[in-house]
């Protein structure tokens, strides 16, 4: 199965409020970094630019957006009204989905694996 088509099934395995906040949440990141790749990676939707940007999926009562550790980090001020971990944030399905912030996120991994893969070439 080709990779978007995961995705899209992934989507339509949930009921339509859910989807419809999927779909929301792909089309911010989709908008964010237009050059990246859509994929499955442990068996979550994600997308991929000069590495891996973010991964999401959804869950009974929320939203996980895993963009690994360093963004939450950065971000973590903005982050105080949601759960968090080292490399995971969970967004509360009935609360709108903080589209900003997660634009910003996503930027932020974006220039962070320009960085790593500038700096992995200069040290060829």
């Amino acid at each position: 199965m080709n990779q978007p088509n995961g995705i899209d099934a992934y989507i339509a395995g949930f009921p339509d409020s859910i989807r419809e906040i999927l779909e929301l949440l792909r089309k911010t990141i989709r908008s964010a970094a237009p050059g990246a790749e859509e994929v499955i990676s442990y068996k979550m939707p994600a997308f991929k630019l000069n590495g891996m940007l973010v991964w999401y999926a959804a869950y009974e009562k929320h939203i996980g957006l895993y963009p690994t550790a360093s963004p939450i980090q950065y971000f973590n001020n903005e982050l105080t009204a949601y759960k968090k971990s080292k490399g995971a944030i969970q967004f509360p399905l009935d609360k709108p989905l903080p589209l900003e912030l997660i634009t910003r996120i996503v930027k932020f991994k974006i220039n962070e694996n320009q960085l790593k893969s500038e700096s992995k070439i200069k040290k060829k």
